[in-house]
């Protein structure tokens, strides 16, 4: 009875969601709250790392530039989502030429890659679609809804977690958020939708909704050979370009005059 009493319980919390900023609904095992809380553990922990292996740039030129562009997108982020005033907005800018790469973690907490910024000769149009796209991910409770789907997959391990009110930490904590943030991908969906909130998130910053596209279009100049798009959780960079530059014409009637925002302040992990 116990036993069963165990697995309904999971059941049920399998089918809790909550709905993103796009209306769409989210499988949400994990809070966003406990999310935070975890991927701070696990941000703390990467840039330890990090700072051992003096991967941290320390550029003042370079800091200066990141900070500015992530910060007129913070101002207009935590405009629009009240809930993110309080976050530890901050960026580690890592010393990696080789990788094009650039992530926020629940809470605020980003990073981004040398290779990314050197690779593809960004604008800073292009930088600020990049990082709002990375924001977005943190706004729409994308880690939390990793999360659940990596809890998810592994009932056994759920149905265990579930006793707890804190069940990523009952799941390992740190060690999931990691997991998930760093290397469990996005869906498909997630990337769209945070496409579509970045670019209205970087227009109202100030930042070229067109670069969007050009954006992309340096991506796939880089990428490669690619799987098909459907083997992909990525969409494909010329459907991505399409799509973005669809939206583009409407985003840009959130700021016409293209007025940058003001700067939040953004600490630089060094």
């Amino acid at each position: 009875m116990k036993k069963l009493s165990l697995i309904l319980v999971a059941c049920g919390l399998v089918t809790a969601c909550a709905t993103s900023p796009t209306g769409r609904s989210q499988l949400m095992l994990v809070s966003p709250q406990s999310a935070i809380v975890e991927s701070k553990k696990a941000y703390l922990s990467t840039m330890s790392q990090l700072d051992e292996q003096d991967k941290l740039i320390d550029d003042p030129k370079l800091a200066d530039r990141v900070a500015t562009i992530t910060g007129r997108l913070v101002t207009e982020a935590v405009a629009l989502y009240p809930q993110s005033r309080d976050w530890e907005w901050s960026v580690a800018i890592v010393d990696d030429p080789e990788t094009v790469n650039a992530w926020c973690m629940a809470g605020g907490r980003m990073a981004v890659y040398t290779g990314l910024i050197d690779k593809l000769k960004l604008t800073d149009d292009e930088f600020a679609q990049i990082m709002g796209h990375e924001i977005s991910h943190a706004l729409a409770n994308h880690t939390a809804e990793r999360m659940s789907r990596a809890m998810a997959t592994n009932l056994g391990v759920a149905t265990v977690a579930i006793l707890s009110d804190h069940h990523a930490a009952a799941l390992g904590g740190a060690a999931l958020a990691a997991k998930v943030a760093l290397e469990l991908p996005n869906s498909r969906t997630a990337e769209a939708e945070a496409d579509q909130i970045g670019l209205e998130l970087a227009t109202r910053a100030g930042y070229d909704p067109d670069a969007a596209v050009t954006l992309w279009e340096k991506m796939a100049q880089v990428g490669g050979d690619r799987p098909p798009e459907f083997l992909s959780t990525h969409p494909a960079p010329e459907n991505r370009q399409a799509a973005l530059a669809a939206m583009g014409a409407e985003a840009r009637k959130l700021n016409p005059s293209g007025q940058l925002a003001a700067v939040h302040p953004v600490t630089i992990v060094r």
